[in-house]
């Protein structure tokens, strides 16, 4: 019988981070539709642009990567938003604050190095 633990436990990690950084995001799709957007632009691209950048990387790529469906591509978008957290946002800032963004780059870059595993849409 083959071992299908790995593989569970890369559904588990996958699935496991991606709905947490989902409770993330979803709350901030009601600032998107807000008459006055406000929200952090480290990149100098507008609050706009940022806060749909960000709900890319904390709505919709979540979603892709719980199903299994070309995750690792979904994996880049977190990964990205994640770096940006890390190197601009709270690069000053105690490591107690910045401890999410840590854990959520390193799940994500494991979800991107390793893959999917068997139990996802990309496996079938």
């Amino acid at each position: 019988m083959k071992n299908n633990l790995p593989n569970l436990a890369l559904a588990m990690l996958r699935i496991g981070a991606s709905a947490m950084l989902l409770t993330h995001g979803i709350p901030k799709i009601e600032t998107l539709f807000a008459d006055t957007v406000s929200f952090s632009d480290p990149l100098g691209i507008g609050a706009i642009l940022s806060l749909v950048l960000v709900l890319i990387a904390e709505v919709i790529a979540p979603i892709f990567i719980i199903i299994g469906y070309r995750t690792k591509i979904a994996a880049l978008f977190p990964i990205i938003m994640m770096t940006v957290a890390l190197l601009m946002v709270h690069f000053n800032d105690p490591f107690a604050k910045k401890e999410k963004a840590v854990f959520f780059l390193l799940a994500f870059l494991v979800v991107f190095l390793a893959g999917p595993g068997k139990y996802s849409i990309d496996r079938r």
